[in-house]
């Protein structure tokens, strides 16, 4: 078995999407942008808040700055968490059951107080022993040093780490780092996955209770 998960966030663990795109679209509506889809929205998620904002001041012609966009998104956004933001079905059955199993921990470019704000107000936070958001001292994913540090701050090595994640992004973050990765087919970070990206030897869950079937698989290499 594992010795350490860690889990992205949007995607993975939570279904965010009707949240951000309300979010995104009432900024770019300020500003004389067009109304975003809901798939538009979530293609443009995954690589941190500024990336998501500057994407969508792009698509929608909305007349601001993304530094100005940004403070606001995040903003409007902080105030309407929790809103519809829900666990996945079967998620926190599937944090329970892996909790007695390894080390679990939190991996997101999400700003880490809507990270924490999230975790802490759907009751999932109490399974996670590191938390690391966008934001904080390490480069984003997919660069791997975030991953490193929690293995490290785990007493684990990557050989024994397992990431778990919806993007391409989670996936070239696990590759960077030496670890195994679980490719969580159904979050909305699949609708821009690359799989040309996969090299072998992934796992892949098509649930949350799959996650579990991972976790539990013995190890096969060292």
């Amino acid at each position: 078995m594992f010795h350490l998960v860690v889990f992205d966030l949007d995607g993975t663990l939570i279904d965010s999407i009707g949240d951000l795109h309300t979010a995104v679209n009432q900024v770019m509506g300020e500003h004389g942008g067009r109304v975003l889809d809901l798939d538009e929205v979530a293609r443009m998620v995954g690589e941190g808040a500024r990336l998501l904002v500057s994407r969508a001041v792009s698509a929608s012609g909305a007349r601001v700055t993304v530094d100005a966009a940004l403070a606001r998104f995040l903003a409007v956004y902080d105030s309407l968490l929790p809103g519809e933001t829900r666990p996945y079905a079967g998620i926190p059955e599937l944090l329970a059951a892996a909790a007695p199993l390894a080390q679990l921990s939190v991996l997101t470019n999400k700003p880490t107080d809507a990270t924490r704000k999230i975790l802490e107000s759907l009751r999932l936070a109490r399974w996670f022993s590191g938390i690391i958001g966008g934001d904080g001292p390490f480069p984003r994913k997919p660069e791997p040093a975030s991953l490193l540090h929690l293995a490290r701050e785990a007493g684990v090595t990557p050989a024994t780490t397992l990431m778990v994640g919806d993007s391409t992004v989670d996936l070239l973050t696990a590759q960077n780092a030496g670890t195994s990765m679980c490719v969580a087919r159904y979050g909305f970070g699949q609708l821009t996955f690359d799989a040309g990206e996969l090299r072998g030897g992934e796992f892949f869950a098509d649930s949350p209770g799959a996650i579990l079937d991972v976790i539990r698989r013995p190890r096969t290499r060292d």
